[in-house]
Formats: structure tokens, sequence, C-alpha cells
């Protein structure tokens, strides 16, 4: 095997703490392209590889992250570090990799409750690094603090000198968030080592000139969203949630940019309908068009109307020919189908009149992660890729309304006001639904579905 050399694969931030022992607690930080999650990966096979007696064990919050994210990545530093894929026994029911020269073991487990971790522990190999990955999540959908504890009182056990926990992290935009408060809290005890990285730290030749371009692009565009998303930072949280969304440059009516004798959606690839159902509640159908020549998607019209103010609730069935006759009219305007709808998981009333009247429709239940469809959302407005039609004139005037509850962001929680959303719910469908396609205009803002890390 070819010699390696580990400065050749960690950047230089991380090349002092790589083989310390000293402190049980390593806390990870980072930007986009930080490379927390290749150096932990990295010091997981080498410590399998390298010492006699050692297990190490891999944790997620849910164990359906794992194999598209640690594990992988794990498998990548196998080959960083110049190894055999056939000197290991490498298994995913179990998931786990042996190193079968010494039955040295990294073994992957979620924490989906307490009891998924007790049973991992190696009697006769210690487990002498313990690396948790996504730190946020146990704080946002666990027990926080407390659960972390349980993970490390159950691995710390008959271990004297040599183990570590590492903690992996993008820090939210909250600086009152729960895992900043509690970073900042392990941050002052003798035992534990914090490090923060960002893309800057790393090498150019590692990145890519394309990776280093689209952070400074953002940079220009939307500073705030830069500092957060690649440099890591806590910026604050806006009361207003769409806080990067200006009138002059995202409305935009692509009949009038045409020129003339031009047909001006030539140039839309898929056209797509976010649609957001209310009972008393507003219902509203929000239609975009995606071009992938010019890397936008252009609003092109709403259907919206509330129960509530009008004094008259629909039915589904009178919503469903409300929907056909607007679709009918986007295409006879575009003359391009529809091609997605992408409706509120709930509204299954809704779905079946749809069907009924239009079986040609591909309808798809909407992925309905609001935090993560929020960020998706903010990045291309930040970059400019989304824009909205005049005609969308309720859902501009949600832009300026749209609001995070400001009594819950003082206790370091993210949660939009159930009011002025039904538009923004509608296009944050479309957006979550379209994202296979868009992601492709930002190959280098990957999220939770690529799962952030170089």
């Amino acid at each position: 095997m070819a010699t390696v050399r580990l400065s050749e694969q960690i950047i230089p931030k991380y090349q002092a703490s790589f083989l310390d022992t000293k402190h049980m607690h390593h806390i990870l930080s980072s930007g986009r392209a930080g490379t927390k999650s290749s150096e932990a990966a990295i010091k997981a096979v080498y410590k399998i590889v390298s010492e006699d007696d050692c297990s190490v064990v891999v944790i997620r919050k849910f164990h359906n992250k794992l194999k598209k994210t640690v594990y992988k990545e794990v498998l990548r530093a196998m080959s960083r570090l110049g190894l055999r894929k056939k000197d290991f026994k490498i298994t995913i029911a179990p998931m786990e990799i042996r190193y079968k020269r010494n039955g040295n073991t990294i073994y992957f487990t979620g924490s989906d409750n307490i009891d998924d971790t007790k049973g991992m522990i190696d009697e006769e190999k210690p487990i002498k690094l313990v690396i948790i990955d996504e730190v946020t999540e146990f704080f946002e959908k666990g027990e926080g603090e407390d659960e972390l504890q349980n993970i490390e009182a159950t691995f710390v056990r008959g271990n004297d000198e040599d183990f570590t926990m590492m903690y992996l992290y993008n820090p939210p935009k909250n600086p009152k968030a729960p895992v900043t408060v509690w970073r900042e809290k392990m941050a002052t005890r003798p035992d534990t080592l914090c490090i923060h990285t960002d893309y800057r730290d790393v090498p150019p030749q590692w990145l890519g000139k394309k990776l280093i371009e689209s952070a400074e692009q953002l940079k220009a565009v939307d500073e705030k969203m830069y500092r957060w998303l690649w440099l890591g930072e806590p910026v604050g949280i806006d009361e207003v949630i769409y806080y990067m969304f200006d009138e002059k440059k995202h409305v935009v009516d692509l009949r009038k940019e045409a020129k003339e004798d031009e047909d001006p959606y030539s140039r839309i690839t898929y056209i797509g309908i976010g649609v957001d159902y209310g009972q008393q509640n507003a219902t509203t159908y929000q239609a975009f068009g995606l071009s992938m020549p010019d890397h936008k998607i252009y609003g092109i019209d709403e259907f919206y109307h509330s129960g509530r103010e009008s004094g008259y609730q629909k039915s589904p069935s009178e919503y469903a020919k409300e929907y056909k006759d607007f679709k009918a009219r986007i295409e006879a305007e575009t003359k391009k189908k529809v091609v997605f709808t992408y409706i509120d998981p709930s509204a299954r009333g809704l779905s079946e009149e749809i069907k009924r009247l239009c079986p040609e429709v591909n309808i798809v239940p909407a992925e309905n992660d609001v935090k993560l469809g929020i960020q998706r959302q903010s990045m291309l407005l930040s970059f400019g890729v989304l824009s909205i039609n005049p005609r969308q004139k309720h859902l501009i005037e949600e832009m300026y309304l749209y609001s995070y509850n400001t009594d819950l962001l003082d206790k370091g929680k993210e949660e939009p006001i159930k009011e002025n959303d039904h538009c923004e719910d509608a296009t944050r469908y479309l957006c979550m639904g379209f994202w296979k396609y868009i992601r492709q205009l930002l190959p280098y803002l990957s999220d939770k579905s690529t799962e952030k890390e170089t």
C-alpha cells in the first residue's frame, strides 16, 4: 500500500488535536465544507487500524440517517488513507466495519431511544472513540444534554485513559439555541476542546474553484446568510423569516421581460403547483416554472380563497374544480403541461377530489419539514434563483408578514407563527418537491438531503 501522510488528509487546524487524549470531549463545529466529518471519519479508521484493541462507535440521532452520511464518510476515509476495502469486513445489517487483521470494529447506531446505545458495549475490544454526528438533532428532537450524558455514561465505563467523545455540528442561526448554550458551557471545562472551522481553513485545491466561487457569490448578495451558511456563525434570527426578500429583485413578470415576438415561457422546463389547503383558513395554489437554462424558478400565478375572510367555506370538491380551472388557465397561457402538484399532506380529501377530476395530474404529498424548507427557500431567495410573479399578490404580502415567534426565539426555539403562512407553505411545498432539480442549480449548497459535508 502507498504511504499516506495524515497531514495531507487533515487540515492544519485539526492536526494538533488528532492524537489528543488529554481532552475527553472534542467539539467540532463548522460552516459548510469545514471538513469536520472528514476529520472524524479519518480518525475512526486510523484508530481501528493503528491500535491493537480498539472499537469505535458512530452515532446519529436517527438510524435512517446513518447509511448516506457517516457510514459513507467512513468508507471514503478508508480510500483517503490508502487502505483496501478487502482488508475490512463491511456490513450493512448490522452496520459495522471490521478491520480483519486485528478484529477492531467501527459500530454505527442511532439513538432513537436510550436502549439503542446500551447494547453497543464491546466486551473484547474497548471502545476508545465515540463520534456523535449532527449534535443539533439531539437537542431539537431528543433529550439534549441529558441524552448526551447518558451516551457518555454508557461508553466511558472501563476506559481508564484513552477515551474520546467527538461531537460534530453546524451551528444554528440562533445564538440562544440549546446546542450553542451547551457548547459554551462545555467550553469552560478543562477536559473539553472546541474547534471551529470554515471553508477558508481548507486548502483551496481540496475544495475547487466552483465551491469557493459559490461561497463568495453568496457573500456578495447576502452577507448574513453567507456568515451563517459558510462561516458557521450564529448570526441571529430575524423576526421576519424571509428577511432577504426584496420586491425590486424578486418580483419578476416573464411576460414583461420577454422581447417582442418572444414566447415568455419558452425557457421553462417544468411547471409545478404548490397547494396549501385550509377549511376555514385560506386555500391557495401557487404555480411556478423551473427554467434549467436560466437557473431560475419563476412565479406564474396564484389562486387564493379564504373562507374566514369571505364568509363562505368551499368544499373539497369545489376547490378541486377551482384547481382544474387554475391548471387549465396556466397550461393555456404557458402552452406547457403542469408536471407536478405538491399538496399539503394533511389534505387527503382535496387530493382525492383533484385526482377524480384530473386523473392525469401527478400529485405528490408534500415534504413537510418546515425548518428545512425555510432554509432551502431562503437560499433560493438569497441567490436570486426564486422569483415571484406580480399576480401572486397574496404571496408577496406574506413575504413581509411571515414571522418567527419572538418569545420562543428568546428561549432558543425557531418556531414560525401560524399566521400569514398559507402561500408560504404552498411555495415551500413546491421548493421541497423541486429540490432534486433545484439543487443542480446550487451544487455546493447541499443540506440535509446530501448531508452538508465534503
